[in-house]
């Protein structure tokens, strides 16, 4: 795999376009999971699970219906405070729609919560 996050949004795209109610991918990461932890706190899935085996380990992902599309942003694109706007009309549907996953100084975060702390960061994803 070359870019874990792209193959892991990638496989909850086409679990939910074919109908499934959850989907299994791995290997597990903290990145993964504190990802996941946000994308649930906005209501785009219902719960995850975390496998442990020998290899890394898998996270099965509950699916819910408010979840339209989801994809990992490539190349990484570090963004300053202000340009947060701008990245919000170009990956997102409509204004207050969707969320963009950031990764920041303090922490992953969304887009929303990076405008009140006023910091940039570097885009990872984004889910509608």
């Amino acid at each position: 795999m070359v870019d874990s996050l792209s193959t892991i949004f990638n496989t909850i795209n086409v679990a939910r376009s074919v109908g499934k109610k959850s989907c299994v991918v791995g290997p597990s990461s903290k990145i993964l999971i504190n990802l996941l932890e946000i994308v649930k706190r906005n209501g785009y899935i219902d719960g995850y699970e975390i496998i442990n085996d020998v290899r890394g380990g898998f996270v099965k992902i509950e699916i819910n219906e408010h979840m339209n599309r989801c994809k990992a942003i490539r190349p990484r694109i570090p963004i300053k405070a202000g340009d947060i706007v701008k990245y919000e009309k170009r990956y997102l549907p409509a204004l207050g729609f969707g969320i963009i996953l950031l990764s920041t100084n303090k922490g992953l975060m969304t887009n929303e919560e990076a405008k009140q702390l006023m910091i940039g960061g570097n885009l990872l994803a984004y889910v509608y």
